[in-house]
């Protein structure tokens, strides 16, 4: 429970993909985080990409800086396509990295590190669906199921949730002392 006095974000939007937010959600909780789930709006309920789960935003990125957090994870599926259209949510990321805290993308979620502006000159995974995007924004794509780079790990799909989540505690271990 080496997590137990942190608050990690986690971003979520329609059509979010119910394992790369829910697995790596009840992960993170295991190890004693409060998480707050940052949405487009506070109180909404977003439907999963298969539809069935879903998750509710308790706050939005506007309200939220990234002095507040100790990390952010971004699941993938559709919504990083509408994450990425937020000004707020794109601000967080951006000083989440500047501040060089932990933030973790897996598969579509690395829109929001592209339209942030975060990936010029860096390693990255993801879908291969967006590996262009990701090479567009300046990054080097690596067929990889998760590694870290820095304060960012990623994972690639949801078949590398269990690589990605290894990856992910072993980088907020590390961050917290523990």
């Amino acid at each position: 429970m080496f997590l137990r006095d942190k608050t990690i974000g986690m971003m979520v939007g329609p059509l979010f993909e119910d394992l790369e937010f829910w697995s790596v959600y009840m992960r993170i909780r295991e190890e004693g985080a409060t998480i707050r789930v940052i949405g487009l709006n506070s109180g909404e309920e977003y439907v999963s990409k298969h539809g069935g789960l879903t998750a509710v935003a308790d706050t939005v990125a506007g309200d939220v800086a990234a002095d507040d957090l100790f990390a952010l994870l971004v699941p993938g599926g559709f919504a990083p396509d509408k994450m990425r259209r937020d000004p707020e949510m794109l601000r967080l990321v951006r000083e989440m990295d500047e501040r060089k805290k932990i933030i973790g993308f897996i598969c579509h979620a690395g829109w929001v590190a592209a339209s942030a502006g975060i990936l010029a000159g860096r390693k990255c995974t993801g879908s291969t669906g967006i590996r262009d995007d990701l090479q567009n924004a300046g990054a080097t794509w690596v067929d990889a199921p998760a590694f870290r780079e820095g304060n960012i790990v990623w994972g690639r799909v949801v078949e590398d949730i269990p690589e990605y989540q290894r990856e992910l505690v072993s980088a907020l271990r590390e961050a917290a002392g523990a």
